[in-house]
């Protein structure tokens, strides 16, 4: 059976560009000295009985410190993975403090193999990007969620997506 994560997209009116959206810096030694293609929607496992919707509730807090805000929500649909995980995004209009995260960690042996466990953020930093920017920036096989975004505002106001 594949991995099953959910996330929620947080996203913003932007007078520029029409809007943004939220994305997280994965942290870790292995992202730690990348940019474009290193950051993520905010999300996590759960498993097969779990609603995605409060999965992706629960690890939007367990990454970035603190509830997600209220707010209109629309489910973008589930994406398989090049390694086969299957991420169910839900985005949701809501403002939120980027600079005010407190990540929740993971332990990892680093450097490998030298038997020494380290602590890392789940997510090192977090920041709004206009979609073109967040297409660059997320990791590719999540950049869909961007497009299904714009999609899904475009058809609910009659427009063509940007």
């Amino acid at each position: 059976m594949a991995t099953l994560s959910a996330g929620l997209l947080l996203f913003r009116p932007d007078a520029a560009d029409g809007v943004e959206v939220l994305l997280g810096h994965m942290g870790g030694p292995y992202w730690a000295r990348k940019d474009d293609g290193a950051w993520s929607v905010p999300k996590g496992e759960h498993g097969p009985d779990e609603d995605p919707r409060a999965a992706a509730e629960r690890e939007f807090t367990e990454e970035l410190g603190s509830p997600p805000p209220l707010g209109p929500q629309v489910e973008l649909g589930t994406v398989r993975q090049r390694a086969g995980k299957l991420i169910t995004v839900f985005a949701r209009q809501a403002d939120f403090d980027a600079d005010a995260i407190t990540p929740g960690t993971f332990e990892l042996e680093w450097p490998p193999r030298s038997g020494t466990l380290r602590e890392f953020p789940e997510i090192d930093r977090a920041a709004w990007f206009d979609t073109e920017t967040a297409r660059r920036k997320l990791v590719p096989g999540q950049v869909e969620f961007v497009d299904r975004l714009l999609g899904s505002l475009a058809a609910a106001s009659g427009g063509a997506p940007s």
